[in-house]
């Protein structure tokens, strides 16, 4: 692959979710912006623009990480799991989703009702779901479970940091950079153009062929 797509792809992916994490904390703490509206004070109106965009940039940065660590997996599945690979992916999204909801509830102490945490969890399913089926119709049919097993179960790892913060606000802008990035570069990956280089004895093989041809025109 070429180097340059490759970095404009990550490049992409990080301002993207720096972008969402910044847009994200105009709805989740508004209060930051609005203790600086009246009196109006431009720096540090400025520096609550930059910390959401650094939190954005710092998530989106994870996101990629995991991507990393999802091509690597994926691809000793493969190897290790052989055709049993999809059915391993889908037990670990029952798995995840399991997860979601039972660690957070159990540690509150059931000061917050099970409903809201089986409701993240249908969320993160509906949204992979979701990302699946459009991956699927750019791609083929076998690339919707490796896809929702992304898009689940990495996003929730990543997401497992701010799910232990006390209170919500920073868990939601963490995961939404991460669910922006991970669609992105899940939706992505299959579109960059991948380019084989010819061996050299090939290229030199293919030159001498077109001055041959030259010559006898």
């Amino acid at each position: 692959m070429n180097t340059r797509i490759l970095v404009n792809f990550f490049w992409k992916t990080f301002w993207l979710g720096g972008l969402a994490g910044l847009i994200a904390s105009f709805f989740i703490r508004p209060e930051e912006y609005l203790t600086y509206m009246s009196p109006f004070d431009v720096m540090e109106l400025f520096g609550v623009f930059v910390f959401f965009l650094g939190l954005g940039l710092t998530f989106a940065a994870v996101s990629m990480t995991g991507f990393f660590a999802y091509l690597f997996v994926n691809r000793m599945g493969l190897n290790v799991f052989k055709g049993y690979w999809p059915t391993v992916q889908v037990g670990l999204i029952v798995f995840v989703l399991f997860d979601l909801i039972y660690f957070p509830y159990r540690a509150t102490g059931g000061d917050v009702a099970i409903y809201w945490f089986i409701l993240i969890a249908a969320i993160m399913l509906l949204i992979g779901w979701t990302v699946a089926k459009i991956k699927t119709k750019g791609t083929k049919s076998t690339a919707f479970i490796p896809a929702l097993f992304f898009m689940v179960v990495f996003t929730t790892v990543e997401w497992v940091p701010g799910l232990m913060v006390d209170g919500t606000d920073y868990a939601w802008l963490m995961v939404i950079p991460l669910l922006v990035c991970n669609t992105y570069q899940i939706l992505t990956l299959h579109k960059l153009p991948f380019v084989e280089k010819k061996p050299d004895r090939e290229q030199k093989t293919a030159q001498k062929s077109k001055k041959a041809q030259t010559k006898k025109a």
